[in-house]
């Protein structure tokens, strides 16, 4: 046992003296080369201005590209003006319809203040022939209400302001027709210098039609002759062109043919002989019976005004004029401003000028010879129905029915218009 230890201690202390011989490896580097820093520097400089070149070149074909489409998207000198005329009716329509409400404003204060002031009077009239002696401030404060409700009328009946409100009403709507028109032109093509032209005239026109002030350029609210309204210039231009042959006629050029041509004549003819002449005719009652109020009114407060002045003397009749009178001048004043009779007149003079406007546009388009000139034929027969309430078949059937009824030496007993 002693000897197997021993043996194994030999060979530990043997081991341990053992020489462990160990080689390393080292693995070689590749040799780096570095470059000449002056060449290096070149190449830099060189790449820097060649760069610049380049986003030199790019920025110039950018400025040339911005400017060519800047260029071609410059809007024309037509296309300017039309602008600026459709600025101006947009306002003209802002105008026209806060004149209007103010007018309108003006016929309900001014009806409600004459009318409470000659009812007032009358009463005071009233109390001072029942007390049965003159009390002198109720004279006097009568006689000078009835006298204040006179000046009121002469002014209130000289100017209508129902008529004036309803004149502000149409020139709204028709600007608005016109502002309508020039976006559409915009919409559909390029202005032209004829559209311009046709434009500033169509603005002058409404402005003459209906003015805003009252001073100097107000219409006459008592003319002796109805006359229909006339907004739109009237400068018919006739083309002196040759006409087109029949032949091409009947091949639907442009949408017109003979058939169409001899329908809108006959159209022309209905709403001359029924539309025209029933509406003037309205419009003269109106005119008659708002002169006859007009001067009812002033006429009744100025006696009610001089008969309140000897109330209380003694005199039974004069007692019975004042209140009677003033009476009478509140329920005329009320019928004439409270039914707006100025504005029925209105009404019905514009309703005779829409109609001579639309028996000019038929004249004009076949006073054109020539036919591509025109508008076109569908579209224009589509605007003369609608115009009047009516549709394509609608329309024929009455062109067919006037052009019998001629035929046969009898009036048409149809109106043209279906929409008023």
């Amino acid at each position: 046992m002693a000897s197997l230890q021993t043996s194994s201690l030999v060979s530990r202390c043997s081991s341990s003296n053992r020489t462990i011989n160990a080689a390393i490896h080292v693995r070689t580097l590749p040799r780096v080369r570095f470059a000449d820093p002056k060449q290096t520097t070149k190449l830099v400089l060189e790449g820097l201005q060649l760069k610049e070149q380049v986003l030199k070149h790019e920025n110039t074909d950018l400025y040339n590209n911005n400017h060519s489409a800047a260029a071609a998207a410059a809007p024309t000198a037509s296309t300017t003006q039309l602008y600026a005329l459709l600025e101006a009716v947009a306002d003209r329509v802002e105008m026209h319809a806060n004149i209007g409400e103010q007018r309108n404003n003006w016929n309900a204060l001014l009806l409600s203040s004459i009318n409470m002031i000659t009812l007032s009077a009358s009463l005071m009239a009233g109390v001072n022939a029942a007390a049965g002696t003159s009390v002198l401030a109720l004279n006097i404060s009568s006689a000078i209400l009835f006298s204040a409700a006179t000046g009121m009328l002469l002014i209130m009946n000289k100017i209508q302001p129902s008529q004036l409100a309803e004149e502000q009403r149409n020139a709204t709507r028709l600007f608005r027709q016109l502002q309508s028109e020039i976006e559409t032109v915009f919409a559909l093509r390029d202005p032209t210098e004829k559209d311009v032209k046709e434009t500033m005239e169509k603005v002058l026109a409404l402005d003459k039609a209906y003015p805003l002030p009252l001073l100097g350029a107000m219409l006459e609210k008592f003319p002796k002759k109805i006359e229909p309204a006339v907004w739109w210039p009237r400068n018919v231009v006739q083309s002196q062109n040759p006409r087109k042959p029949k032949s091409q006629m009947g091949n639907n050029v442009n949408g017109w043919s003979e058939e169409l041509e001899s329908e809108m004549r006959e159209i022309i003819q209905v709403v001359k002989n029924k539309d025209i002449e029933d509406y003037e005719r309205l419009g003269s009652l109106a005119l008659k019976t708002n002169k006859i109020l007009a001067v009812s009114g002033p006429v009744l407060t100025a006696i009610a005004a001089v008969g309140s002045a000897f109330v209380g003397h003694g005199s039974a009749t004069a007692a019975v004029a004042a209140v009677a009178a003033g009476s009478l001048a509140s329920a005329v004043n009320a019928f004439q401003h409270g039914g707006q009779v100025g504005m029925v007149f209105e009404m019905y003079r514009n309703c005779a000028g829409f109609f001579n406007k639309l028996e000019d546009s038929i004249e004009t388009a076949l006073g054109e010879q020539d036919l591509e000139k025109r508008e076109n034929g569908v579209v224009f027969e589509m605007k003369v129905a609608m115009q009047l309430g009516r549709s394509l078949e609608q329309l024929r059937e009455l062109a067919s029915k006037s052009a019998l009824c001629r035929w046969n030496g009898e009036p048409i007993d149809e109106f043209g218009c279906k929409l008023f």
